[in-house]
């Protein structure tokens, strides 16, 4: 009988210890091809797999703002900006009130405040000077002391019962308040150099912390000034300026530089073509508040006056941060928009009710934001870095003087013409911004055919 011959050693199956259960061979981590060691990819786990057997998405890219304020030190400063701000809505409405409410006044509070606009608009350019060419912290800080020791000064004059021309002179001396805004800007301009998209989102959301500043400020004088007593809305006015400036300037890091001296033309002539804009801007923003506050008052309703001019700044706020997180415009395009928008509180007052005309103010606001924010982005094309804060300052100034030409000229319209017919004030206001807007654009984008 034969025997049984096994099979040769060569085909006899040997039993593997890094098979499976099932018997298949796992892929291989690692092979050698020539004398190179190469890894080889591991079998993707469930748990690294989603629910559906697909793999996870990727993360979503974060927005403009979050890309802006992820950069070291932005959330600092701006956090001591926004503090320095609200005090920028208030210092106006509450030295009217504690003047009119302790001597009984409204004439002499009304010409304290426009003294004071006036120190400002001939001391703020050359503080915002002196800022450039020695840095912010170094002037910023002296000069926001003096301020605040005016509106102390103010306060202790108001309830002593000093002479008149102490209020003025107090007062005045609040001219030497840094422009935070400016400041700010100037540091984003610096931070954001060859990258023009985060650019417009810091300059969009300037625009919105100004219209912040000057929606809610008002709004918490008036409620100081009334709740607690006429001199706590000047007092807490300046304790937020003293406390926002410190915190602002104690982030060094992403300050701009001082400049000693900048060769070329001054400021003043570099904006010759845009300075008239600003202040023709600012000649309709104080012809349609000073016609809105007349138009509900001559209907009873001016308790209303401070929710729907609210609602106006509103509008431009969230427009100032919703253009930030788009494609900018031409300045012709925001001017143009603009003047249509002007058009509709003219015809929503005609109408005599309250609902229109809020809406038409929202969307007033709402064109108003890319107005602003273009034409700030102008000025930096206009003025060297190292004068960029003395160039946004004056742009500031020649808005102030128009908002007073305007509150003047649309008074003197009330008189003659009614509380409606008034509202063609601030339309024509924004015809003329669209041609002078028009040329300056021409002239910044195109010097030599200036």
């Amino acid at each position: 009988m034969p025997t049984a011959t096994p099979p040769p050693a060569s085909t006899a199956p040997r039993a593997s210890p890094a098979r499976g259960a099932s018997g298949a061979r796992p892929a291989p981590l690692m092979a050698v091809t020539g004398t190179t060691l190469v890894l080889a990819s591991a079998p993707a786990r469930p748990e690294h797999r989603s629910p559906a057997g697909r793999p996870p998405r990727p993360a979503r890219a974060p927005g403009p703002y979050r890309r802006l304020f992820a950069l070291p030190g932005t959330r600092g400063f701006t956090t001591g900006n926004l503090i320095a701000r609200l005090p920028m809505g208030m210092f106006g409405v509450s030295a009217v009130m504690m003047i009119a409410g302790q001597r009984g006044s409204y004439a002499l509070a009304g010409a304290v405040v426009a003294v004071g606009l006036a120190a400002t608009a001939l001391v703020a350019p050359w503080t915002a000077r002196l800022v450039d060419r020695h840095g912010q912290a170094r002037v910023a800080l002296p000069a926001t002391l003096i301020a605040v020791l005016g509106s102390l000064s103010l306060v202790a004059c108001v309830r002593t019962g000093a002479p008149a021309w102490t209020l003025f002179a107090s007062y005045a001396a609040t001219a030497t308040t840094p422009n935070i805004g400016g400041m700010s800007r100037a540091r984003w301009t610096g931070l954001l150099k060859g990258d023009p998209a985060a650019h417009h989102t810091a300059m969009s959301f300037e625009q919105a912390a100004d219209e912040l500043a000057y929606m809610l400020g008002p709004v918490a004088a008036a409620f100081l000034c009334t709740a607690v007593f006429p001199e706590a809305g000047t007092l807490a006015g300046a304790a937020l300026l003293l406390t926002g400036m410190l915190v602002f300037t104690a982030h060094r890091a992403t300050e701009p530089p001082p400049v000693a001296a900048v060769r070329g033309p001054s400021p003043l002539r570099s904006l010759g073509r845009l300075l008239p804009l600003f202040f023709v801007l600012g000649t309709m923003f104080g012809s349609l508040e000073i016609t809105s506050v007349a138009h509900l008052g001559g209907q009873g309703l001016g308790a209303l006056s401070g929710p729907v001019l609210g609602l106006q700044a509103a509008g431009s706020c969230a427009a100032g941060l919703l253009y930030g997180t788009l494609r900018p415009r031409s300045l012709p395009a925001c001017l143009a928009a603009l003047a249509a928008a002007m058009v509709l509180p003219w015809a929503a007052a005609a109408t005599g009710s309250v609902l229109p005309l809020a809406l038409a103010l929202l969307a007033a606001g709402m064109a108003t934001a890319p107005v602003m924010v273009t034409a700030m982005s102008r000025i930096h094309t206009a003025i060297p870095a190292g004068r960029l804060n003395e160039g946004m300052t004056l742009a500031v100034t020649a808005i102030f003087a128009g908002i007073a030409a305007g509150s003047a000229t649309a008074g003197a319209a009330i008189d003659h013409l009614g509380t409606t017919a008034p509202y063609a004030l601030p339309a024509a206001a924004a015809l003329v911004a669209l041609g002078l807007g028009s040329t300056a654009f021409r002239a910044v984008n195109h010097p030599a055919a200036g």
